[in-house]
């Protein structure tokens, strides 16, 4: 028990101590170090996904524009030509200044192949009708990437919040487009404009969310 004491005695104390101290400094360094790297990681992982929605954003809306353009001239130009359609969309009875005025406003939509003098300067003009659907791909890939790789628990929840109610709307009016391709497919064309209707009312509602997220998407970070 003496030499023990004694061994003690001598033992530097102020040396292990500060041997001690370095090795605590030295590990809440490197705890901090490393928890530091990390939220760069974080921080630099959540400004590329921010960027990518926000270019996802602006790919979706301007695919998307394009096609409620053609959706509502398509939906017009049945309107106008409905008061004109003898039974079917092959042949319509109209004055020939009226099937004109038809043509300019609505080109290619009704393409003529011959006529007949119906009664009292009406014809009958025979041809079909034209419908080339515009089918836009709204995609969510970086969205996707972005909560897979858990980057959106990340986001400002409010941000969050109207990321997923667009994205929802996008992916219910994605679902609308498919269905009017097969009701194109069918020939259901009756089908097809009320259905080319409810996607550019929710179309309309689409472009504001993009519009104002594009706006505050900079204030998720």
């Amino acid at each position: 028990m003496f030499r023990l004491f004694k061994k003690a005695k001598n033992l530097n104390w102020r040396y292990i101590i500060g041997e001690i101290l370095l090795i605590f400094i030295g590990i809440n360094l490197a705890i901090w170090f490393n928890n530091w790297n990390e939220s760069k990681k974080v921080v630099r992982g959540k400004r590329i996904a921010i960027e990518r929605v926000t270019e996802e954003i602006q790919n979706n809306s301007k695919e998307l524009e394009i096609a409620l353009n053609v959706y509502s001239q398509l939906f017009n130009a049945d309107a106008d030509y409905s008061n004109f359609y003898n039974g079917s969309r092959s042949q319509i009875l109209a004055r020939p200044e009226e099937a004109i005025a038809l043509r300019n406003k609505h080109p290619n939509f009704f393409l003529i192949s011959d006529s007949t003098h119906h009664e009292n300067g009406i014809y009958q003009y025979n041809g079909k009708t034209m419908i080339e659907l515009e089918l836009p791909s709204l995609t969510k890939i970086a969205w996707e990437t972005t909560t897979a790789t858990n980057l959106s628990a990340e986001l400002d929840f409010d941000c969050l919040y109207n990321l997923e109610s667009m994205y929802d709307l996008q992916r219910m009016i994605q679902i609308e487009i498919n269905k009017a391709a097969n009701a194109l497919q069918k020939r259901e064309i009756d089908g097809l404009m009320n259905i080319l209707r409810f996607i550019h009312q929710l179309g309309l509602q689409l472009q504001e969310d993009y519009a104002i997220m594009h706006q505050s998407i900079k204030d998720c970070q």
